[in-house]
């Protein structure tokens, strides 16, 4: 192969990758610089960087209790799918930035034994200062516990390889003919701790194009370089994905009207059998 051709061909999946890697809520965010849809900081009811389209209250909801997912059974082909760890810091950092609720440590098993155990030690030990404000009734209780569930993970929604041969030509097409487009769709549901009623449910979606396969026709050192490429795009797609849900959630809990039931929740409801 001439350096010429080598070029060309760099070139062309340079290309492929810049259209290939754009991801966004609801279907087409540009990943850019960066690494997920989730992005920024936020202190109390302070956001810093957050997505221009996160959507935000003007004052708390509630207090809010969020599953790790560690515990679900989509959790571990996931991870493996994905080399995503972790989708519960993303969301937790979406809600505060959001402002619509304060979020407490229930929900994640590893941070609220941690904080417990850090609490009796610090309440029984006898070593720490007086006046250290240890004493019980200090935790905060959450009002609501939200749920992430992925649906579908990764799904294949057909390849793109014949159009990218049209528009390249050449050898790259049929290495471009590896090239998947996939979708990831999500859902959100919030429940009311007290009464155990759903409060909330949302879905999201997001599409990403799996092209790692493609690279193997650059060779081993160039496709291992950029094998990254291959998994990354379809992690943030259920990321953005996640963040489609919320913004739908948010807008929805805007306009919240509970529902009522004739006679009360819980006591028969209105669909009678019959004798």
């Amino acid at each position: 192969m001439n350096v010429s051709s080598t070029s060309l061909r760099w070139a062309a999946l340079a290309a492929t990758v810049a259209l290939a890697g754009c991801v966004t809520p609801g279907g087409t965010v540009s990943t850019g610089t960066s690494a997920t849809a989730a992005k920024g900081g936020a202190a109390g009811g302070t956001s810093v960087g957050a997505d221009a389209d996160l959507q935000r209250c003007s004052a708390p909801l509630g207090t809010l209790a969020v599953d790790d997912g560690r515990g679900k059974e989509w959790y571990a082909s996931f991870g493996a799918a994905t080399k995503i760890t972790t989708i519960e810091p993303l969301l937790r950092l979406a809600v505060q930035q959001s402002n619509c609720f304060v979020i407490t440590s229930v929900g994640n098993n590893r941070t609220e034994s941690k904080l417990s155990a850090i609490t009796d030690k610090q309440r029984n030990s006898g070593e720490f200062r007086a006046g250290s404000q240890q004493q019980k009734g200090q935790r905060v209780a959450a009002d609501y516990y939200l749920e992430p569930a992925i649906i579908i993970d990764n799904d294949s929604t057909g390849k793109i390889g014949a159009a990218l041969g049209g528009l390249i030509g050449g050898g790259f097409g049929a290495i471009a003919g590896s090239m998947e487009s996939k979708a990831s769709v999500v859902t959100l549901t919030m429940f009311d701790i007290r009464s155990g009623v759903q409060i909330a449910i949302s879905e999201g979606n997001a599409t990403a194009t799996n092209y790692g396969a493609a690279l193997g026709a650059f060779g081993g050192g160039a496709a291992a370089g950029l094998s990254g490429f291959s998994r990354t795009p379809e992690g943030k797609a259920t990321v953005a994905a996640f963040m489609d849900a919320y913004n739908s959630m948010v807008i929805s809990l805007k306009n919240y009207k509970a529902q009522e039931v004739k006679g009360g929740l819980g006591k028969g409801g209105v669909l009678k059998v019959g004798q």
